[in-house]
């Protein structure tokens, strides 16, 4: 409910409006169990192609969870000009990215400074907007 009693309008994200949301992203929140407690931990991210995105982070617990193949979750947000936002969250079993695809340069300088590739399947991608 909002501030004045009304309700929002939700609406869910097709697949590849989602796509569309993760390809224009750079930073998200990397979203994982920490010592059974939930954290969400800030990384970069690049979508390789509609199955798979690329995180880099130097975060340990996020470096951790890649080596143990452990499921993460990837989430993004945004808001419009129109005031709507909308969510997009994708799910995946972590694991190291390969070093040699093209990074944004942005990523490339984060792993060449210590950083970690990763990459998670998008198993999972669902999204919604409000208004």
């Amino acid at each position: 409910m909002t501030s004045r009693g009304q309700s929002l309008n939700s609406e869910p994200l097709s697949r590849e409006d989602c796509l569309h949301l993760l390809a224009g992203a750079d930073l998200a929140r990397v979203v994982l169990s920490v010592r059974a407690l939930p954290a969400a931990l800030p990384a970069r991210i690049s979508l390789v192609d509609d199955d798979h995105l690329l995180l880099v982070s130097h975060e340990d617990a996020v470096i951790l969870a890649a080596r143990r193949g452990d499921v993460i979750s990837v989430q993004i947000d945004g808001l419009e000009g129109d005031g709507s936002t909308w969510s997009v969250m994708t799910s995946g079993i972590a694991s190291s990215g390969d070093a040699t695809v093209q990074l944004r340069s942005s990523m490339r300088e984060a792993v060449d400074n210590g950083a970690a590739l990763l990459q998670i399947p998008l198993s999972v991608l669902v999204g919604q907007r409000s208004r």
